[in-house]
């Protein structure tokens, strides 16, 4: 295996740096210590720039490449975005429709049918808005019942978590500085 690029970061299967490597934690770096791999990355992912400067904190991150292409997002060098878990409003979701339906029981005696015939909103008999002469099987008009349904959830945050697999990344901090192209 060549010798590593300082700065170039790798993704390992064990959890531990090599020599010569740092876990990408967003640790705080002397820069006095670290003078050529502060001459790479800068303060791009934290730090003061005096003394110190941070390496990349990939700690349950996905790396996206930085400068998108064409149809992609456009992501600058050390930008980081996204969230793992979101609270949605009411003004996130689409327009939709809960439909429900209503049949109409009454009873006087106790046993519910769906004719309301001989059967009073309110109390009293006078005014009795049903009779037996309705026709079975005709539809209410459209705006015969109303209503909204009863809004549902919590209002709390929920996963937003894609599937993933846990891998650690390290950063080469004693390497050979990489060469620039022409």
């Amino acid at each position: 295996m060549s010798t590593p690029y300082l700065g170039e970061i790798r993704v390992v299967g064990f959890n531990f740096p090599p020599l010569g490597w740092m876990t990408c934690n967003g640790q705080s770096l002397a820069i006095s210590e670290y003078d050529a791999l502060f001459a790479l990355i800068g303060t791009t992912y934290g730090g003061d720039g005096q003394t110190s400067f941070n390496v990349p904190n990939l700690n349950s991150r996905i790396v996206p490449g930085a400068q998108g292409g064409p149809g992609l997002s456009n992501y600058g060098l050390g930008q980081m975005g996204g969230t793992e878990n979101v609270t949605l409003v009411t003004n996130q979701l689409p327009v939709h429709q809960h439909p429900f339906s209503s049949p109409i029981s009454a009873t006087t005696t106790g046993t519910a049918t769906n004719s309301p015939a001989g059967n009073l909103p309110g109390g009293g008999s006078t005014n009795q808005p049903y009779t037996d002469a309705a026709t079975a099987g005709v539809a209410l008009a459209a705006n015969a019942v109303t209503g909204n349904t009863a809004p549902v959830g919590g209002n709390q945050p929920h996963s937003n978590i894609q599937p993933v697999l846990a891998l650690n990344y390290i950063i080469c901090v004693e390497g050979i500085y990489p060469p620039q192209p022409y």
